[in-house]
């Protein structure tokens, strides 16, 4: 795939991320901690523990992939994960059979 950017003409490939952003160990979870609850009272007893998240899916164009999880992984520590109290996990695969 051929992208045009600032005037030239660059190879790229598309990316898909999928960023999982979780609470740190040791940081409050009332999410997961009502989530468990819900589980116990429902008779899920076997249930030790929940920790609650979210998942966000991105496309992006980078060259390769070191340069499409670092562009990601910018995008988490400026916005998607708050990095004092959240961790993230990134999975990449390009999308368009490149590798």
């Amino acid at each position: 795939m051929f992208v045009v950017g600032w005037g030239c003409m660059t190879d790229s490939i598309v990316w898909r991320a999928e960023v999982i952003v979780v609470p740190k160990e040791g940081v409050n979870d009332p999410e997961g901690e009502a989530i468990l609850g819900g589980l116990h009272s429902l008779g899920y007893s076997g249930v030790d523990a929940v920790t609650a998240g979210r998942l966000l899916k991105i496309t992006v164009n980078a060259p390769d992939e070191d340069s499409a999880k670092r562009s990601v992984a910018k995008m988490c520590d400026q916005l998607l994960a708050n990095p004092v109290i959240e961790d993230y996990q990134i999975v990449l695969e390009p999308m368009n059979g490149l590798n």
